[in-house]
């Protein structure tokens, strides 16, 4: 059912989150690991620099995931209602 309201109300599919994540911290860390070995420090760095960001990002995740359905709603929990007084 749609309200009209999806941009402020909308649910995060966080599992599919989750597991993008895990990709992206496997690879950051092989990047991370290769450019060091080839002795390239700034490709190396940009390439720890995304790993940090992947792992708060991720941390996040798994702290909404753990916090149940407000965050990770099922086919039970109906939608959000439309907020009743929107600002212009």
């Amino acid at each position: 059912m749609r309200t009209g309201s999806e941009p402020t109300t909308a649910r995060s599919a966080l599992r599919a989150r989750f597991w993008l994540s895990v990709w992206g911290l496997v690879w950051a860390t092989f990047g991370t690991v290769v450019f060091a070995l080839l002795e390239q420090p700034g490709w190396a760095a940009a390439c720890g620099a995304l790993w940090l960001i992947v792992a708060l990002d991720l941390t996040m995740i798994v702290r909404h995931i753990h916090q149940g359905p407000h965050w990770q709603p099922g086919r039970e929990i109906p939608p959000y209602l439309p907020p009743e007084h929107r600002r212009r």
